[in-house]
C-alpha cells in the first residue's frame, strides 16, 4: 500500500519552510527552505511582493518533495496545508490579479488610520466591545483604509482582499477562501461570533460593500480546495490532492507544538516574538493588550504578540560579523543582566506594549562594561523580557503555564532557552521538530484528508501521534539566576515607563 504524504508549507516574513511529513513512518520526511525579499522604508513601511512567496513556494517544495519521493517510492501525497504571516493586506483586481505588494504584520506606516478607524467605532472600549480586539498597527484594516487614502487609483481597483496565507490557497487551489483563526487577525472579525464584521468594515470604508470583497469563511477541518491541475502535473502529484484550509503562521505553530487544548503554553522566537494558549472559549483582554484570536483547530487562542525578537538579536549579531555559532559563545561568555546593560528592543516599534512609533534603546552602558559580549546578551535578554511581559498580559487573563513549549529560530539555541526557562521562571522544552508553523500546516491537511474519508479522528489524536517533544531541548529555571532575572526585569520595566512618552 502506498505511503500516505501531507506537505506542510509555511510562508513566514523571511521565507518559505516546507515540509513532508509520511503517515506510515509518523515523522517528517524531508524538509527544505527558500528566503523573501523584504522592502522597508524610514516611515515604517514593510512590504513583500507575493510573487517572491510563490517563487520560494516552489523552490522548497519540489526539493522538499524530491527528497521524499526518493525516501519512500511509493509515497502519495494526499494533501497541502499553508501558514502564512499573520495580518498582511493582499489586494487582488477583478481578474484575480495582485494590485500592489502586500502591507505586512510588521508594517506601522498605517498607525493614523488606526487611530481613524477607532474613532469611528466610537473608542477602544466600544471597539473591543465589537470586534473582541483593538484597531492594532499592523493588523489589516488600516491597511486598506490606507490603501484607499494614499493610493486611490489602486483602491478603485480593489475587487478581493485576501492574506498572505488565502492568497496562497489561492494560487494553490485557483479558489477564494478564508479560515477564522487568520481572519480572526484582522480587526474586522467578530471573535466573539466568529464571523466577518459589517460594523468594523463600514468604519473603514462607510462608502463601498468591503464584506462582498471578502471569500467565505471555512471551518478548520474544511478543504480550501484542490491543486490546480497544471501544478499536479509540474509536480507529478494526484489531481485531486487537498488544499486545507491552513491558518496564519500563530495558529499552525499551535498545532504544530499540540498546543490544541487547554493547558499547553508555546512561545515562538521568530521575527516578532508569540505567546499563547488554546481556549474553548473566547479570551477578551479589557485593556486590549491580548490579541483575542481564533485558533485553526476549532477553538479561540488568547495570543501576545512583541514585534522584535530575531529582529534584534540579528541586528546585533551582523552589526558585530559574527556566525550563530560565534553569536553564542559570545553570550554564554557574558552573565546575567549584561553587565548593567538593558536593551528595549523596539526597532520595528512595538505591539505589545502598543508603541507603533518607538525606538530602540539601549541604556546602563559605561566604560567598564561595554563590550561585545554585553552587547550581544542584552540583545537576547531584552527581547526575552519583552515576552515575559507578554506572559504577564496571559496570566491577567487567568491563563498559567506548567511548561512552555519553545519554537522558531531562536529555540535552536541552548543559551536562549536557558535564559528563557530563567526569565519565566518555568520549564521549557521545543518539540523535535522546531519547525512547528510547517508541521502543523501539515498535521491540519492530514486531519483535513482524513475527515473527508469519513474518519473520527480528532486534530488532538493526530498531534499526540506525531509530534514528540526534544527531552534533550529541556531546560529548568535555576532558582538563583531567576531571582536575578527578577529584579533586572523591574529595571527594565521601569526604564521602559520612563520612555514611554517619548516613544508613544
Amino acid at each position: 500500500m502506498a505511503d500516505q504524504l501531507y506537505i506542510g508549507i509555511d510562508s513566514g516574513t523571511q521565507g518559505c519552510k516546507v515540509v513532508v511529513v509520511s503517515r506510515s513512518l509518523g515523522k517528517v520526511i524531508a524538509e527544505n527552505s527558500s528566503p523573501h525579499t523584504l522592502m522597508e522604508n524610514e516611515r515604517g513601511g514593510r512590504e513583500q511582493d507575493p510573487a517572491v512567496w510563490v517563487t520560494a513556494l516552489e523552490t522548497a517544495l519540489e526539493s522538499a518533495l524530491s527528497q521524499s519521493l526518493r525516501l519512500v517510492k511509493d509515497g502519495q501525497v494526499k494533501a497541502i496545508g499553508v501558514s502564512g504571516q499573520q495580518h498582511g493586506f493582499v489586494p487582488l483586481d477583478r481578474d484575480g490579479q495582485v494590485i500592489r505588494p502586500a502591507k505586512l504584520w510588521c508594517d506601522t506606516e498605517t498607525v493614523p488610520q488606526c487611530t481613524t478607524i477607532t474613532e469611528r467605532l466610537g473608542g477602544e472600549e466600544a471597539t473591543i466591545a465589537a470586534i473582541g480586539n483593538t484597531i492594532a498597527a499592523g493588523f489589516t484594516a488600516s491597511k486598506i483604509l490606507w490603501l484607499k487614502e494614499n493610493e486611490p487609483e489602486n483602491y478603485r481597483r480593489l475587487h478581493t482582499i485576501l492574506l498572505p496565507h488565502d492568497y496562497l490557497n489561492y494560487w494553490l487551489s485557483g479558489e477564494f477562501s478564508a479560515e477564522h483563526g487568520d481572519a480572526s487577525g484582522t480587526a474586522f472579525y467578530d471573535v466573539r461570533n466568529r464571523q466577518w464584521s459589517q460594523f468594523a468594515l463600514s468604519a473603514i470604508d462607510p462608502e463601498n460593500d468591503l464584506l462582498a470583497m471578502l471569500p467565505p469563511l471555512r471551518d478548520p477541518h474544511q478543504p480550501a480546495g484542490r491543486i490546480r491541475p497544471e501544478l499536479a502535473a509540474k509536480w507529478n502529484i494526484p489531481s485531486d490532492v487537498l488544499i486545507s484550509s491552513g491558518g496564519g503562521d500563530n495558529m499552525m505553530a499551535a498545532i504544530g507544538t499540540g498546543n490544541v487544548s487547554p493547558g499547553v503554553v508555546t512561545a515562538s522566537l521568530g521575527t516578532s516574538g508569540t505567546i499563547y494558549a488554546h481556549s474553548n472559549t473566547p479570551v477578551i483582554d479589557s485593556r486590549g493588550e491580548l490579541a483575542a484570536f481564533c485558533s485553526s483547530s476549532g477553538g479561540w487562542l488568547p495570543l501576545v504578540c512583541t514585534m522584535n525578537v530575531t529582529v534584534a538579536t540579528e541586528l546585533v549579531r551582523n552589526l558585530f560579523g559574527l556566525s550563530l555559532k560565534e553569536f553564542t559563545q559570545t553570550i554564554a561568555a557574558s552573565h546575567v543582566g549584561s553587565g548593567g546593560i538593558l536593551l528595549l528592543p523596539f526597532f520595528n516599534g512595538e505591539r505589545t506594549p502598543a508603541l507603533p512609533n518607538g525606538s530602540a534603546t539601549l541604556h546602563g552602558m559605561s566604560t567598564t562594561n561595554f563590550t561585545k559580549a554585553n552587547l550581544c546578551r542584552a540583545a537576547m535578554e531584552g527581547v526575552t523580557f519583552g515576552l515575559r511581559y507578554g506572559m504577564e498580559v496571559l496570566e491577567r487573563n487567568a491563563i498559567a503555564p506548567n511548561e512552555i513549549r519553545l519554537v522558531g529560530g531562536g529555540a535552536k539555541s541552548p543559551v536562549w532557552r536557558q535564559i528563557v526557562a530563567d526569565v519565566f521562571g518555568t520549564p521549557v522544552v521545543s518539540p523535535l521538530t522546531t519547525e512547528a508553523g510547517a508541521l502543523g500546516s501539515a498535521l491540519q491537511a492530514m486531519w483535513c484528508h482524513e475527515t473527508t474519508q469519513g474518519s473520527k479522528a480528532t486534530l488532538g489524536e493526530i498531534c499526540d501521534r506525531f509530534i514528540k517533544l526534544d527531552q534533550e531541548s529541556r531546560c529548568q529555571p535555576d532558582e538563583g539566576r531567576r531571582q536575578q532575572y527578577g529584579d533586572i526585569y523591574s529595571r527594565y520595566q521601569q526604564l521602559e515607563g520612563e520612555l514611554r512618552r517619548i516613544n508613544s
